[in-house]
């Protein structure tokens, strides 16, 4: 593939909308679905998208698709669905062209990540896997980011880099699919866990050791399955976790900070219409991992707090009563 004009992206939340607009900036013509017709009107109509990125101004250019089949004649298609409606959504795709899968989790129910659910949807359709630290509002305003595209033909990683490339928006391209894929899927559940840390009072001393241990277990459990080192270190392992247990504008880091100072995962989420991935992600991470003999302490507190009604401080010093050890271990 020597070149990519048209990208047709499929979910008008706000990442979907980020993307789009990247690659406007890159010169390409977009054409975007989303399951609201609504909103993908208001984003080629009005260039806003009120739902999901209020009070921001969007790429002009932007075309919006009735019909998910509208986007067989796109030269790559970037699915930006949440993790757990990448099956269901990815099954509808027409054509033949690379889908980029820019959704971050583990599907519940099979415990796959991303890249293994559409090998089975859409069995040898070209995929990639987009991931790395990246809050859709600062990539709309425009600010520096830097992300990692993930695909075993490298050719296509370079064309895909190439064709999202606009500005300040440096996509870097690798080979290694499965750590991309599992450092997006993990930092979501370590970020649930920094809020946690936060809104409990637990300062930057255990805000620290959270985010340097919880890399370990990332590392154990993408090393087992085969992920490189260096990718679980880079953009899309590291970078993100960095980016998703600091940043306020997490909803995984938000979730843990509203557990931590005492609400409860249905009031949080009551009314919300933005997916929080950690969620679902915690018990088949750790599924994963058990099949493994994997230990990930910090993921199954996450799960206890949020699936099995463990109390925050119960599991808190559950953690810290933990035998010693090593480092490295």
């Amino acid at each position: 593939m020597s070149d990519i004009r048209h990208i047709g992206v499929v979910g008008g939340g706000a990442w979907g909308t980020a993307l789009a607009c990247l690659a406007r900036r890159a010169g390409r013509r977009v054409t975007l679905w989303s399951r609201d017709p609504a909103i993908a009107s208001a984003i080629a109509r009005d260039r806003a998208n009120p739902v999901y990125l209020p009070g921001q101004t969007i790429e002009a250019g932007i075309e919006a698709a009735a019909r998910l089949d509208e986007l067989a004649a796109c030269d790559a298609v970037l699915l930006v669905c949440p993790a757990q409606a990448v099956r269901e959504v990815a099954a509808r795709l027409t054509g033949d062209a690379p889908v980029v899968i820019c959704a971050k989790g583990i599907e519940a129910r099979s415990g796959r990540l991303m890249p293994e659910v559409l090998d089975e949807v859409l069995p040898g359709r070209p995929m990639a896997m987009l991931s790395g630290p990246s809050f859709a509002e600062e990539v709309v305003r425009g600010l520096p980011t830097a992300v990692s595209i993930a695909t075993v033909d490298e050719e296509l990683g370079r064309v895909l880099a190439g064709s999202l490339a606009a500005g300040v928006f440096r996509p870097y391209w690798t080979n290694d699919v499965l750590g991309v894929a599992l450092g997006g899927a993990v930092k979501n559940v370590l970020a649930i866990a920094a809020g946690i840390v936060e809104g409990r009072g637990l300062g930057y001393n255990a805000a620290a050791a959270l985010i340097t241990r919880g890399f370990a277990e990332m590392a154990r459990l993408g090393q087992a399955m085969g992920a490189q080192l260096e990718t679980l270190t880079g953009l899309s392992g590291l970078g993100d976790i960095v980016l998703t247990c600091h940043g306020p504008l997490s909803r995984n880091r938000s979730l843990g900070l509203a557990l931590g100072k005492g609400a409860s995962l249905a009031d949080y989420m009551s009314g919300r219409r933005q997916v929080v991935e950690g969620e679902a992600t915690a018990p088949a991470v750790l599924a994963r991992a058990h099949r493994l003999g994997i230990e990930m302490p910090i993921c199954a507190a996450v799960d206890a707090i949020l699936h099995r009604e463990a109390s925050l401080d119960e599991a808190i010093r559950a953690l810290l009563a933990r035998p010693l050890r090593r480092e490295g271990k």
